[in-house]
């Protein structure tokens, strides 16, 4: 019997690349083979984001796409855009299946069900050109309430993933209510992973000789919150003795999060890689007000220092949105001072796109695009300044890197891999050795040079 095929496409944060995992491994559980987007499959799925505008379009663009591919294929969106959004995709023709964020975890179910109702009708011998125009396009769509919801969404041990770095969701949900963000709306509100479920996971997922976790969720700093005196801090020393787990990265971070003891109770913990994700948006307290962010820049450089103290090589980054309503020039000046005075290693630049439903969407004084371009440019100019001058202080030095996948250039051969602090290096293979020795390895690199991007070396020992 030929094999099931399905195709997936994830957009947006490290949580949708987690639940995309999850469902392909009940895919392949079920006799499905996973191949490329682009390549021909019976089912699509397409794991939407709804963070900005731009988000919304590439997801709406991604659907459409699907039946220029394969048009007799079941086509599937799911996700954060899902949820929030259902009544326009329904208008969507190509889509046959809607599910929300809660929903996707039961995918094979509801596409199971659609089947039984094709079957159903083609077994009445009722060719399509007859049908009525309702039962052509048998559409389901399954979006429940997350606003109200308790339950974390558990899909139970998931330890199919990359070669070398596994994603790991620890919680779901945000109770914070950012003026401009639209994801409590698809996320719902803060719920924890049960401890003993995460810890089986990475158990198991050291089992298969994964070296490095990255713990995510949509607002880890909130874990533990709806747990009895169980937090983030109490799961990352858990999780420091698993045996074979030798790197721990963490995802974004609230910035409240970083205290004193937090951060005395961090640097205990080996595994920890030095390299920190401070969600900032604005160096302006201004600003930071409008946008319902709940701390100054006085406590996040308090943070910052804090975190500097115990990690004398730490990297950070961080995310900063140009053009919020009401921003002047000179709190854009102000956001630019205290990001220079900061020196982060890199800093995502987002330039401000007003949400449906959101607070900010009704703010008075919406700043000009042009404005926006500008100060986005500015910003990205000051990020990649940084980043070469970070990178370029490795030149001469030995560094750990986790060797993950060949790289071909100017036909030459090395293998890349990260740092601890997420370093893209590439090291130089000989020609006689094969990259396989290398890969899910951690070795001992001497930094040669840099593009100012990525670095190069070769082997400490070679």
């Amino acid at each position: 019997m030929k094999k099931k095929r399905v195709a997936f496409c994830t957009l947006g944060c490290k949580v949708n690349q987690y639940e995309t995992n999850a469902m392909m491994q009940k895919f392949i559980e079920e006799g499905y083979i996973v191949v490329d987007f682009e390549e021909n499959a019976d089912v699509y799925v397409v794991n939407t984001c709804t963070v900005t505008n731009m988000a919304d379009k590439k997801s709406r663009q991604m659907l459409r796409r699907v039946k220029e591919i394969s048009p007799d294929s079941i086509l599937v969106a799911v996700g954060c855009y899902a949820q929030v959004a259902r009544e326009d995709l329904e208008k969507i023709p190509e889509i046959d299946l809607i599910l929300g964020t809660n929903d996707k975890k039961d995918i094979l179910k509801y596409i199971e069900e659609m089947k039984g109702e094709v079957k159903y009708k083609s077994e009445n011998d009722v060719s399509k050109k007859d049908m009525p125009n309702e039962l052509i396009n048998i559409k389901k769509s399954v979006v429940t309430d997350v606003i109200h919801n308790a339950e974390f969404a558990d899909y139970g041990t998931v330890t199919y993933t990359e070669k070398t770095r596994a994603v790991i969701k620890v919680q779901d949900g945000c109770d914070r209510y950012c003026s401009y963000c639209i994801i409590p709306y698809a996320r719902g509100r803060v719920r924890s992973r049960s401890p003993e479920n995460i810890i089986t996971e990475i158990s198991e997922i050291a089992k298969n000789g994964i070296k490095e976790v990255v713990i995510t969720g949509i607002h880890i700093a909130s874990y533990g919150k709806d747990l009895k005196e169980y937090r983030l801090i109490d799961l990352l020393e858990d999780v420091q003795k698993i045996e074979g787990i030798e790197r721990i990265r963490l995802g974004s971070l609230e910035p409240t999060l970083i205290t004193e003891e937090f951060v005395r109770r961090l640097s205990k913990l080996s595994k920890i890689c030095d390299h920190f994700h401070l969600s900032l948006q604005s160096g302006c307290d201004e600003t930071l007000k409008r946008m319902n962010r709940r701390y100054t820049t006085k406590e996040f450089e308090e943070g910052v220092n804090l975190l500097r103290s115990v990690y004398p090589n730490v990297a950070l980054t961080t995310d900063i949105i140009v053009g919020f309503p009401g921003e002047t020039e000179g709190e854009f000046q102000k956001t630019y001072d205290f990001l220079n005075k900061i020196a982060f290693y890199k800093m995502h630049i987002f330039k401000y796109s007003p949400r449906k439903g959101t607070k900010a969407e009704t703010m008075p004084n919406q700043i000009d695009g042009n404005v926006k371009d500008e100060r986005s440019r500015k910003l990205i100019e000051l990020s990649d300044k940084n980043e070469i001058i970070y990178n370029k202080s490795y030149i001469g030095k030995e560094l750990e890197v986790l060797l993950e996948n060949e790289h071909i250039e100017n036909e030459k051969r090395y293998v890349k891999g990260h740092t601890t602090n997420y370093i893209v290096v590439k090291v130089e293979l000989p020609e006689e050795d094969n990259v396989e020795e290398y890969e899910n390895t951690i070795r001992s690199v001497k930094i040669k040079n840099t593009d100012g991007i990525e670095l190069k070396g070769k082997l400490a020992n070679k």
